[in-house]
């Protein structure tokens, strides 16, 4: 949505939802960012290529790159980055967490269900059900 359309104007409005929903001292940005951010590896149909070692081997710059940056969380835009940055974390041993950036706003309103907390960390998977 940011690279090949909006471009950093949709970056930044993306950010300043996301810095009020967690706060501003929990947002971590990536290097490089925004209309310069790197692919994934999952988008083009190349998830569901039957490929899997080639867009492993391709999206471990992303990898490195969300590594880089220490977080816990890392946001996904859309379904197939979600699926190919998961799948990176659990291959690479990467540790961190990947949720949509409506789960986020769901989970900000308290409206997430239980069913829809299949990729929050055990830090959040209560969070607003008590």
């Amino acid at each position: 949505m940011v690279r090949k359309t909006f471009g950093d104007e949709a970056a930044d409005d993306m950010r300043y939802v996301t810095k009020m929903l967690v706060g501003e001292e929990n947002f971590i940005d990536m290097a490089p960012n925004k209309s310069n951010n790197y692919c994934c590896g999952g988008g083009g149909g190349f998830l569901q290529s039957g490929r899997k070692e080639d867009r492993r081997k391709y999206g471990k710059l992303k990898h490195d790159q969300i590594m880089s940056t220490g977080a816990t969380y890392c946001i996904a835009p859309c379904h197939n980055c979600h699926s190919q940055i998961h799948d990176l974390s659990e291959h690479f041993e990467g540790g961190y967490h990947v949720i949509h950036f409506w789960t986020l706003i769901c989970l900000s309103m308290g409206i997430l269900g239980e069913n829809e907390r299949t990729h929050l960390g055990p830090d959040l998977q209560n969070f607003g059900l008590e």
